[in-house]
């Protein structure tokens, strides 16, 4: 079976049609781990049949487990989906995921936008204890099962990622106060409406150069915890910029859209890999 190899922002994926159902679930799990070892990606995307959409996607991390939705997948998904003839209007690509519907539209060849999920939980201080330190979380669910974040603000460089860093990564990541694990992003704040950021993923147990959903739950902390609450913000991560717009209504947040890259690497076939 051929495999498409893409990345948004440089958060890498492989894409499989398998909108003919001839791999099951367990197998496209069993697949995504020995393809993302293999390519060095984050997760794979299952193409599969959608009845109230035009395609449905089937998002597995490198690890094999199955996550909600991913949004520089879905872009990457989108863009796959106009070349390939999957979805007929470039303007509006509605995508099925595990976290509800998804629409997605072209900007240009290589910049798409995605309409992400509404938050069904929103918490803008979950306290968490950390070696006998509160640590204070902006905790938001994008979707309904919804994609778990928590987003924690810092005064020094996030792209340095250093081994503390990454401890404190993963020690949220695995919080109790996080019933179903989170997706920790740390973010230094560099404008009103801008931020550096990166984001330690459930799935990847590490961190990633780009989260999609990761951005709009930072796009849902500065609306609700900044005094200028931007509609639009640009945020720096360490595979390239992403742009995230929304709509705050006393604090009633909605319609978070995320534009950014998505960039075909190339392609390979499963047979080839031992």
């Amino acid at each position: 079976m051929n495999y498409t190899k893409m990345h948004g922002a440089g958060n890498g994926f492989v894409l499989l049609d398998n909108t003919s159902s001839d791999l099951s679930e367990d197998a496209c799990r069993a697949l995504a781990v020995k393809l993302c070892a293999y390519e060095s990606l984050d997760g794979l995307i299952a193409i599969v049949p959608a009845s109230d959409a035009d395609i449905g996607m089937l998002f597995i991390n490198s690890d094999g487990s199955v996550g909600e939705m991913c949004g520089n997948g879905a872009r990457c998904l989108a863009k796959y989906a106009v070349e390939h003839g999957l979805a007929s209007d470039p303007e509006n690509i509605r995508i099925k995921t595990d976290a509800g519907l998804v629409t997605a539209k072209r900007i240009s060849g290589e910049v798409y936008e995605v309409r992400l999920n509404d938050p069904s939980v929103l918490d803008p201080h979950r306290h968490v204890l950390l070696g006998g330190q509160d640590c204070d979380c902006f905790y938001v669910e994008l979707g309904d099962p919804g994609i778990p974040h928590a987003v924690v603000f810092t005064e020094t460089d996030p792209h340095l990622c250093t081994d503390a860093l990454r401890e404190t990564g993963r020690a949220l990541r695995h919080a109790a106060e996080f019933p179903r694990g989170a997706n920790v992003s740390f973010v230094q704040k560099t404008g009103p409406d801008s931020a550096k950021a990166v984001t330690y993923e459930r799935g990847v147990e590490d961190f990633t150069l780009a989260c999609g959903t990761g951005c709009g739950a930072i796009a849902c902390a500065f609306a609700v915890l900044s005094a200028a609450s931007p509609s639009r913000i640009t945020i720096g991560m360490p595979g390239g910029m992403l742009q995230v717009s929304l709509i705050n209504e006393n604090g009633n947040i909605r319609d978070i859209r995320l534009t950014g890259p998505a960039v075909t690497l190339g392609e390979g076939e499963t047979a080839s890999i031992s």
